[in-house]
């Protein structure tokens, strides 16, 4: 069983050289949730040269839309949304310096060449464990774009956050790897 490495977002810039593809990780330190409408409005923001809710340096992105809040929970189910419809947007944030991005689901040519170039990583949380990563979120606050609902903008702290790197910065790619291995099996 492979070991299971604790990182922290303010020390992520540093480890990612170090990550491999198909490493589990539990990631603690401030995430952003942001999936396709706030990408669009982030990105137009970026063209107009005005101000983004969060400095892209160094940040990462959880692609998820939270359901509200229980009583007595900083979030409800937060389980990861499918990447790729990002993916129009993601080389450009990446060349902005963001760090991270936490998914599910392969991502585009296009990503893969600029994670490498960035010098990033692509975790991957699983599916269908809404519940699950929402224990992990210590709290929760919307920043921007309150007028989409659950996909408005938050910032969340997570503590141990489970993740498996999917794609790292030398060109490793667990869902091509992965498929070699079960063909060959």
């Amino acid at each position: 069983m492979s070991e299971i490495r604790r990182i922290s977002v303010e020390n992520l810039r540093q480890a990612v050289p170090t990550l491999n593809a198909g490493e589990k990780i539990l990631l603690s330190g401030i995430v952003y949730t942001s999936r396709d409408a706030a990408h669009k409005r982030i990105n137009a923001l970026l063209d107009s040269g005005e101000k983004l809710p969060y400095d892209l340096k160094d940040a990462v992105i959880y692609y998820a839309g939270p359901t509200p809040a229980p009583e007595g929970k900083p979030i409800g189910s937060c389980g990861p949304t499918t990447s790729g419809r990002m993916d129009r947007f993601a080389p450009r944030f990446l060349d902005e310096g963001l760090v991270a991005m936490i998914g599910k689901g392969e991502r585009s040519d296009e990503v893969c060449k600029a994670i490498e170039r960035n010098r990033a990583v692509y975790f991957c949380a699983v599916g269908g464990c809404g519940a699950l990563a929402a224990s992990r979120i210590k709290s929760c606050e919307v920043i921007a774009f309150e007028d989409l609902g659950c996909e408005s903008v938050k910032r969340l702290y997570v503590e141990d956050f489970p993740l498996i790197t999917a794609i790292d910065c030398h060109g490793g790619n667990l869902f091509k790897t992965g498929r070699e291995r079960f063909v060959a099996v």
